[in-house]
């Protein structure tokens, strides 16, 4: 394993190496809030990092598994495309913001606007979200193990939400569905991949209305 000691060693060398050729396996030390950790990691290997980030981290991920031993702040695994983030504590805002592909844990709670315009990533909360949480989710899972803020999925088009706890005010054509046994089988994977131990009939799940696709003079007061 390769050690990258961020009070000793650049953020700049950190990323360098990362984006040329990587190591199996790097462990980052005393991160300390900054920036951009591991971003635009484009290869299958490990990399656990010590610490708490602060924006971007692990953002436009691909292929590695990045885990942050502590609290991510603002767009953590923003734009990813695969592989896996796994936060051990909270995350700040826009978690997983127009993520493509790949799962995103977050093991604590998660701030507002998680899962933002989600394209195709899988998102697992343990804990709460906050509002406007799946804002324009396109496609892809959200996973609430807690409670959700309000305004959830406001203006969502095909992402499916689960939530086990309460939920505040729905966001524009965002409404309660039935759970089918396709549901429930999807939701025990997402749940059983995070290694949490919820069972999935205690959860609802939210989808779009389809109002909102077109524009609609009836509607236009939800625009």
């Amino acid at each position: 394993m390769t050690t990258f000691d961020l009070d000793n060693d650049s953020l700049r060398d950190l990323n360098g190496r990362l984006h040329g050729d990587p190591p199996a396996k790097v462990k980052v030390t005393n991160a300390g809030g900054r920036h951009s950790v591991a971003v635009g990691v484009d290869a299958d290997i490990e990399i656990s990092i010590d610490g708490h980030v602060g924006y971007y981290c692990a953002g436009m991920n691909k292929q590695a598994t990045i885990r942050v031993n502590g609290n991510a702040g603002p767009g953590v695994a923003e734009n990813m495309m695969s592989g896996v983030v796994d936060v051990s504590g909270n995350a700040s805002q826009y978690a997983g913001a127009s993520a493509h592909g790949g799962t995103l844990i977050i093991r604590g709670d998660a701030s507002s606007r998680c899962g933002i315009s989600m394209k195709g990533i899988d998102i697992v909360v343990a804990g709460d979200v906050g509002h406007l949480s799946a804002f324009m989710a396109q496609t892809g899972h959200l996973v609430i193990c807690g409670n959700a803020g309000d305004h959830l999925g406001d203006s969502l088009y095909e992402a499916i939400i689960f939530v086990r706890g309460e939920v505040g005010e729905l966001g524009a054509d965002c409404i309660e569905k039935e759970m089918r046994p396709e549901h429930y089988a999807r939701l025990e994977s997402l749940l059983g991949a995070a290694g949490l131990d919820f069972d999935p009939k205690e959860f609802k799940r939210y989808g779009s209305a389809r109002k909102l696709y077109h524009f609609n003079i009836d509607h236009a007061d939800a625009y």
